[in-house]
């Protein structure tokens, strides 16, 4: 140290004897003693406390330096710590929709060792990782639920807990239509729109409506593109399916008016007298309806007639041949003459559709010729209209009954067709067709149909 060596320095010609005590080293304590013959005079030793005291000071404040130096480090290490172990939260992200969320992973140059991978359960080391979904995750750990790759892209999708691709969540998840296939558009507010069928369900552009997309006259389903349908001469479409059990003329449709006949009789309402069964096209039976006061017909659209009055009418007379995507050539019509030797002239029914549709049609105008023969009187119209149609859905739900027995591709098919007629009679929302029906059935359900005719003919309205 410098003031012992001014000690020396100044004490050097008078030092007679110096005695040393004690070790020299790094740790060891060092003793100097000097003996009284050589301790110098007043005014040096007081130079020597002033320099001691001068060294000790420097010293402490040295120690103090290093001292508040560790200090700071030790601060701004625990500041660095403590701002490590803060998650932030993804941001939010506006571009939302419904049908899934637009996540935004955050990433961080560096990992601090303390958190686990939400992915693989093992600890996050020295490197990089992703913040997202509350969690933390080894960049290569955050994967599509849908590929299983890595989502390395900055924007993710959600549904649910699962993350997927951008690409892939609206791959699986993003609805196509029916007809075109191609993803359905959002609109002007970024939300999907489409149209659907109620009963079967089919999703399809609204555009759709409007461009000539055929739709099956049968069945009401949209026609995808490049399927092939039939066009009936009077500018109606029939699907293949439908097509496949179309009656198509009168000939072929007298098995069916048997088969009703003995429904009818089934339920102890036999009809006596044999009415004149035919099947017309749309023109004839628009031209029928037109000519009849008192027929009964399904509207809006016109597919059956129950006819009172004598009157000619266009019936088809030979099976047309279909052609497939264009008009129906070679079908012969001839002139009918209908007499009026008794109440109920002739039932017509739209040619060219299913054989249940068809079915369900003739078993309806049946009914409106079963009152007329047995006298009922004229009844309010969602009286007659409903028991009618609670008619046509108890042989529906009668030939599902023996549809169910089979087995088949087309026995499924079959009852699926079955199965929308019968939805058609129900969901039906007019004031005549629809409520008339669920009044009537009401009515046949709590006291069975033939208190309920009973009480119809009686008062003219359904019993409650």
């Amino acid at each position: 140290m410098d003031w012992l060596s001014r000690i020396f320095e100044s004490t050097t010609h008078e030092a007679s004897e110096r005695q040393y005590n004690g070790r020299y080293g790094e740790n060891a304590a060092s003793i100097i003693t000097y003996s009284s013959s050589s301790w110098a005079s007043r005014p040096e030793i007081e130079d020597i406390d002033r320099t001691i005291a001068i060294s000790l000071a420097e010293e402490g404040k040295q120690k103090h330096m290093i001292n508040d130096s560790q200090l700071k480090e030790d601060e701004y290490l625990a500041r660095a710590l403590q701002e490590s172990l803060k998650v932030e939260p993804p941001p939010r992200n506006r571009n939302v929709n419904q049908n899934g969320n637009v996540r935004q992973p955050m990433p961080f140059p560096y990992s601090t060792g303390f958190r686990i991978c939400a992915g693989c359960n093992h600890a996050i080391g020295h490197g990089r990782h992703l913040s997202c979904m509350g969690a933390v995750w080894h960049p290569e750990c955050l994967r599509c639920h849908a590929c299983n790759l890595p989502i390395a892209d900055y924007e993710f999708s959600m549904l649910g807990n699962y993350a997927y691709h951008k690409a892939c969540y609206k791959e699986r998840h993003h609805p196509r239509c029916d007809v075109c296939q191609h993803f359905i558009r959002t609109n002007a507010a970024g939300f999907i729109e489409y149209k659907t069928h109620p009963f079967w369900a089919q999703k399809y552009c609204p555009f759709h409506e409007h461009d000539g997309t055929p739709r099956c006259c049968s069945c009401e389903r949209m026609e995808p593109r490049e399927t092939r349908y039939a066009a009936l001469n009077d500018g109606r479409k029939l699907c293949l399916e439908c097509l496949n059990s179309a009656v198509m003329d009168t000939t072929a449709c007298q098995p069916l008016y048997l088969d009703i006949q003995q429904f009818y009789e089934g339920l102890d309402m036999k009809l006596e007298q044999k009415i004149p069964l035919l099947l017309v096209d749309m023109q004839a039976l628009n031209e029928a309806m037109d000519g009849e006061r008192n027929g009964h017909y399904h509207m809006p659209e016109t597919r059956g007639l129950c006819l009172s009055e004598e009157q000619t009418v266009s019936t088809v007379l030979r099976q047309p041949r279909i052609g497939i995507g264009n008009r129906v050539p070679n079908m012969r019509i001839e002139p009918y003459k209908l007499t009026g030797r008794c109440e109920v002239t002739a039932i017509l029914i739209l040619y060219g559709l299913p054989r249940l549709l068809t079915g369900s049609i003739l078993a309806h105008e049946m009914m409106h010729a079963w009152l007329r023969l047995k006298g009922y009187r004229t009844l309010r119209q969602d009286v007659e209209e409903g028991i009618c149609q609670v008619l046509a859905h108890m042989w529906l739900t009668s030939q599902i009954a023996s549809i169910s027995s089979r087995q088949g591709k087309r026995s499924q098919l079959e009852k699926k067709l079955a199965e929308f007629f019968k939805h058609q009679i129900e969901s039906d929302q007019s004031q005549v067709y629809g409520n008339g029906f669920r009044a009537g059935n009401r009515a046949v359900l709590k006291y069975g149909l033939q208190k309920t005719l009973y009480h119809i003919r009686s008062t003219g309205n359904f019993p409650f």
